[in-house]
């Protein structure tokens, strides 16, 4: 893949020039369209001119080894060139992010399915899993909502990961994903299989708006609660939408401020109303519910085998490690880049 560093510099430069124009903000929609293509055009050429650099250090570093033979040095060339070859390829995969809603936030819905307390563990686990990851990739991170289980986990969560292709990259862990492990909850320790889901859609909020009438807004309140079920506010501060329509439901309770969750909520609404008008826009409805399968055995995309053997295996690419641990703790960019490599171009 060729990366044109001087044509895409001159691009930046002729849409810098209409920022600085008068007229730039007479046409509020257009103007956040060219700061966006801006801020899509500069990321990966910081990315590449950064490792552009680390390529000459790196040329130096072996002109270096070369002169005085030091093992100390040798090493370190080792290790950067392990560095240089992960960051490079990272690189490619980002490039191959150009999908119009690949470089936005990214909303995660986490469900619990079949395996009951077991599942709910399990779901819990696959949140601090994606968690660690976000950290490992500088992303921020919004707990919007959290049901707490029965007796551990969680039934479900909702988080915002912020940053540049967070949508793009965790597009594709959506699905089903499969735990097979001893159950700590099992008093005979049986060896037990759990599900739990993963949805995954662009935070769009800054950018689409629809209007919506108050009449077609079923707006509820609560109190927050937490682990166990119990109630961690003494105000109704939690906030539930229904939009009548259509029958999409939102929830918010993560601030202690019922117009801080609402406000929240009514962000989380207009994505999964964007997504179902750019569902239908391309009249694959029917296949995208299909994707929405049961959360149970035979629709995982990816198994995390604990016992009686350590494996970790994505169905749909059929790479595999054994390195479970490691993957627990966010490691997932051989299955995520595997994954992207495979159906980019679909």
């Amino acid at each position: 893949m060729i990366f044109d560093e001087a044509n895409r510099q001159n691009e930046i430069s002729q849409l810098e020039k209409e920022v600085t124009q008068d007229t730039f903000w007479q046409d509020q929609n257009k103007a956040k369209q060219v700061l966006a293509k801006i801020k899509v055009l500069k990321n990966p050429l910081e990315k590449y001119q950064r490792l552009h650099k680390d390529f000459e250090d790196l040329q130096m570093l072996i002109q270096l080894g070369q002169e005085e033979k030091d093992s100390s040095v040798l090493e370190e060339i080792q290790n950067g060139l392990k560095k240089a070859e992960k960051d490079l390829e990272a690189f490619e995969v980002e490039l191959l992010l150009n999908k119009e809603f690949d470089q936005d936030d990214a909303i995660i819905t986490l469900a619990a399915g079949a395996g009951g307390t077991d599942a709910q563990d399990w779901a819990e686990m696959l949140m601090r899993m994606y968690s660690r990851w976000a950290e490992t990739m500088d992303y921020g991170i919004e707990l919007v909502d959290v049901s707490a289980g029965d007796e551990a986990g969680i039934k479900s969560a909702t988080m915002i990961i912020k940053g540049p292709y967070a949508y793009g990259y965790l597009k594709a862990e959506k699905g089903v994903h499969r735990l097979v492990r001893l159950s700590p909850y099992n008093a005979d320790h049986k060896r037990h299989t759990s599900f739990a889901a993963l949805d995954v859609i662009p935070d769009v909020s800054a950018d689409f708006k629809i209007e919506l009438k108050n009449e077609e807004l079923r707006i509820d309140t609560y109190r927050a609660s937490g682990a166990g079920g119990q109630h961690v506010n003494k105000t109704d501060s939690a906030v539930r939408i229904t939009h009548l329509p259509t029958g999409v439901v939102v929830q918010c309770q993560s601030n202690r401020s019922q117009n801080m969750n609402r406000e929240m909520a009514m962000r989380l609404l207009y994505a999964k109303l964007h997504q179902l008008m750019e569902e239908q826009h391309e009249k694959e409805i029917a296949k995208l519910r299909g994707e929405h399968k049961e959360i149970a055995w035979g629709n995982q995309i990816r198994s995390y085998v604990f016992h009686p053997y350590s494996l970790v295996k994505d169905h749909r690419t059929n790479i595999e490690t054994s390195q479970v641990q490691n993957v627990m703790d966010g490691d997932l960019s051989i299955f995520i880049q595997g994954y992207l490599k495979k159906n980019i171009k679909k």
